[in-house]
């Protein structure tokens, strides 16, 4: 159950296709051992209420939080969040060319005791995994 949330400041709005990050982000996830692909999860919420830096409104921001149920070792979510930032980092290659942009990412456990899951998205997938 990763959940993927990004959180990204209004002036971006335009200038990078928050759909299509969605997308790459759920690609380059389900591709990581750690990340079970039916229980991906990627949505984006626009921050319309910012103050960044020197207060400039020129400035933007992405922050990407992963949260995974605990359990896997350090080594594994280093790598997975490692893989997951450069996506996002390539993604906005060209945007950060021309615009002020911050991007940061984390990754943190879910306690499995105190988040209960229940779905049935592994029944409705093409490739039952």
């Amino acid at each position: 159950m990763p959940h993927f949330h990004i959180e990204y400041s209004a002036n971006l709005e335009g200038i990078a296709d928050m759909s299509a990050l969605c997308e790459v982000i759920r690609s380059t996830a389900s591709e990581i051992e750690i990340f079970p692909t039916p229980g991906i999860r990627v949505r984006a919420t626009r921050v319309d209420h910012v103050a960044i830096a020197d207060g400039d409104s020129k400035h933007g921001f992405i922050d990407l939080s992963i949260r995974l149920r605990e359990g896997r070792p350090d080594n594994a979510k280093k790598d997975a969040v490692d893989r997951v930032f450069e996506a996002l980092k390539n993604f906005m290659t060209s945007a950060m060319e021309m615009h002020s942009i911050a991007i940061s990412a984390e990754i943190r456990d879910i306690d499995a005791a105190l988040s209960p899951k229940f779905g049935n998205v592994r029944d409705h997938m093409k490739d039952k995994a």
